[in-house]
């Protein structure tokens, strides 16, 4: 088997080929696109953008969560080209993963609220000029999985912390959450860019986020694909060859 180049798809397959019987996420039953994970007849795959960033990405992801339909995780590895996920373990730990967050091109940051980490360890801003390229570790589970996952990665213990003070609440409505300051992962990335100067990278990302959306929603209600909305015209700056242009 090819794999994708997205991390999150390939760990997705990974899981699959290893799995004796398949996950079956809410809403999994209905046909959907194998790349993008939306209903088939509303498929994201089309406005997938290219741009570039500097920055890299890492999500830790628990063994449902890289299944689920809802996640958002796969959005990032679409944008940011240098992206890896890995499959988060209590009492195994992945050797891929060490190497990473000791190869000397990066710096780690992990993404993670100040509230709950030493001070000295709490950073809310990225080092642009550094020499090393920032790589923003994300938590990509629920908040009692991602607390739990901090707790218990002790490589994690020497990262610096980077703390997000986001100005605009979550536009995430694809699954509740009690909390709406709680920021889904792919928000939470397109801030970590947007600090690393990654503007037009997390420009794209929040727009990527919004066309899933409403394509996710329109699918689950059975509506039309509203390609002229402004979430689509938003993230048509980015996707080279526009999927409307193509019939032309």
């Amino acid at each position: 088997m090819t794999f994708s180049p997205n991390a999150v798809a390939r760990l997705r397959d990974e899981r699959e080929e290893e799995s004796t019987k398949p996950y079956l996420a809410r809403g999994s039953r209905a046909p959907r696109c194998h790349t993008c994970r939306v209903i088939e007849s509303h498929c994201l795959c089309s406005w997938r953008p290219k741009v570039s960033a500097r920055s890299g990405v890492c999500l830790i992801m628990t063994k449902k969560e890289v299944f689920k339909p809802s996640n958002t995780g796969w959005l990032i590895a679409d944008v940011v080209s240098d992206n890896f996920a890995f499959i988060w373990s209590r009492t195994e730990t992945d050797d891929g993963l060490l190497a990473l967050l000791s190869d000397p091109q990066w710096q780690p940051y992990l993404v993670f609220p100040g509230e709950y980490v030493a001070p000295e360890r709490v950073t809310h801003t990225v080092e642009i000029a550094s020499s090393k390229r920032p790589l923003f570790i994300l938590l990509d589970a629920t908040w009692t999985e991602a607390r739990k996952i901090f707790r218990k990665s002790p490589y994690f213990d020497a990262l610096p912390i980077l703390s997000l003070l986001p100005e605009k609440l979550s536009r995430y409505r694809l699954r509740r959450s009690t909390r709406s300051e709680h920021l889904c992962t792919a928000e939470v990335a397109s801030l970590c860019l947007e600090l690393a100067g990654d503007s037009e990278a997390s420009s794209a990302l929040d727009a990527y986020f919004d066309v899933f959306s409403q394509h996710y929603l329109d699918a689950k209600n059975q509506l039309p694909i509203n390609e002229s909305s402004v979430a689509h015209q938003e993230l048509g700056v980015f996707v080279k060859d526009l999927p409307h242009n193509r019939s032309q």
